[in-house]
């Protein structure tokens, strides 16, 4: 009798975990203008936001402007200004900055939200002049961006890739929908790809996982609630992978976390640098 009561409230809470913001207003897919945030005309602006200790010299706020555009790409269900806070910490530290909301909240094909997301980072090198762009990519969007360099031609036009809470080898709470009777992720089909083993994840992760001379960060935290297990996470051939608490083990950072906290965006600086990661425990 217990068990009947707690599957049925465990499968509800599960789906409204993948569905949640699906809700809000969002711009449409194909009006690039009002579904992505450009860079800030005066970043020192909101410097007071930026909520890291680092003072940035003179020379590398120059050399943030003037090195590649960076492309901070949502998740499931992200909306665009969910990342607004990791756009501005970018932008006080000089770089020019894209945020980029998956199509359809991302809760489509993957490869088909890759091709769409293909377009835009050509948009980007053809407004910017760049040769390439940075990426910054949270949760779903890291294998959208991950399909678009290693399927769609895409390792002659990015330099860096920092994924976030990514489940790069699937998680387990996509297959747990599906166990719990809410059908195949509730009919959700990059839920469906995400689920550990699915035919999806099995192509992406075939052969090299870092293709090209990308240069590959994974980031991951141990209270993930949504990447199971966590280092399902990580990425192998070479990638630099990070998991948070190694370095600060008090260090409390969830899924969604990972886009808020002042010690991940520590690294993801560093990875934006080409500097050795050494995560600032105490950064806000």
């Amino acid at each position: 009798m217990l068990l009947r009561k707690i599957v049925p409230a465990l499968a509800v809470m599960i789906a409204a975990v993948l569905a949640a913001p699906a809700t809000a207003a969002v711009a449409a897919l194909d009006r690039p203008a009002a579904s992505t945030d450009r860079s800030a005309a005066d970043p020192a602006a909101s410097a007071s936001a930026a909520g890291d200790s680092v003072t940035n010299t003179a020379a590398e706020f120059a050399a943030a402007a003037a090195g590649n555009p960076v492309i901070v790409v949502g998740g499931l269900s992200g909306i665009a200004s969910a990342y607004g806070p990791l756009a501005s910490r970018l932008r006080v530290d000089g770089y020019r900055v894209w945020v980029y909301q998956l199509p359809n909240l991302g809760l489509g094909d993957i490869p088909t939200s890759a091709r769409a997301f293909s377009s835009f980072v050509g948009q980007i090198r053809a407004s910017t002049g760049a040769a390439k762009v940075d990426i910054v990519a949270h949760s779903e969007g890291g294998l959208v961006s991950r399909y678009f360099i290693k399927s769609l031609g895409g390792t002659s036009s990015v330099g860096r890739y920092v994924s976030l809470g990514t489940p790069q080898y699937g998680t387990y709470v996509a297959n747990i929908v599906k166990f719990l009777g809410l059908g195949s992720c509730a009919g959700i089909v990059a839920c469906q790809q995400m689920s550990i083993g699915s035919s999806f994840l099995a192509g992406l992760n075939d052969g090299d996982d870092t293709p090209g001379t990308v240069r590959w960060t994974a980031v991951r935290t141990l209270q993930d609630e949504l990447v199971r297990p966590v280092d399902n996470a990580t990425l192998a051939d070479g990638a630099t992978n990070v998991l948070i608490q190694s370095a600060c083990p008090l260090r409390v950072v969830g899924h969604l976390g990972l886009v808020l906290d002042g010690t991940t965006y520590t690294v993801i600086r560093q990875a934006l640098r080409d500097e050795p990661i050494r995560p600032n425990c105490f950064a806000l």
